[in-house]
Order: C-alpha cells, then structure tokens, then sequence
C-alpha cells in the first residue's frame, strides 16, 4: 500500500509500516500545504493518509476522494507513544477501503 505519513507525526514512525511504501509530506514537497489542498495531492499518488489531526474528518469532505484515512489518535506524538500502535495501525491497513476513515488509540 502506497502511505502518505502527515507532518503531525513523526517520520520514523515509517520504520514501523514494514510492507509499505511510506513518504512523508516533506519527502513529497507538500510541507504547510492546507489539509484540503493536501488530501488532493495525496489522493493522485497515495492509497492512505495517516495523521494525527483529530478534526480532519469534521473539515473535510472524505468520501469526495478516492483515498483512505487513519487517524491516530494518542496522548502525544511522541514516536516512543505511538510505536505502541503501531500493531493497530498495521491491522487497519489491511483491511481498509479507499473514501473510509478509521481511528487508532485512545
């Protein structure tokens, strides 16, 4: 699967996607672009965007773009916190659909 990792979380977190294709939003260039403008770009070259922004789902018109969200939602976006949700994240992805959002943690 094709992961686009958002700014809001660590880039080493990509280590722990194995069996992945991961880039990061400052790997493709796309660094302070708004979520609307980024969901965009991403949904031509991604099949997922994982990020930590909670509101996504209330700003954004998902089922408009053919690419699936996790949301991860921890109590910090310390990579050391969200390597613990790393097993859960790895399930969501294989069973996830594109234009779907699911939430991982707390």
């Amino acid at each position: 699967m094709r992961i686009l990792l958002d700014e809001s979380l660590p880039r080493r977190l990509a280590d722990g996607l194995v069996g992945h294709s991961v880039m990061t939003v400052a790997e493709c260039g796309w660094s302070g672009q708004k979520n609307g403008v980024l969901l965009a770009l991403a949904a031509k070259a991604h099949d997922v965007f994982v990020t930590a922004d909670q509101n996504l789902e209330y700003q954004q018109n998902l089922a408009a773009l053919p690419i699936a969200i996790v949301v991860v939602v921890a109590r910090n976006n310390r990579l050391e916190t969200l390597r613990a949700l790393l097993p859960q994240i790895m399930e969501a992805l294989e069973q996830l659909a594109p234009r779907t959002l699911v939430r991982i943690g707390a």
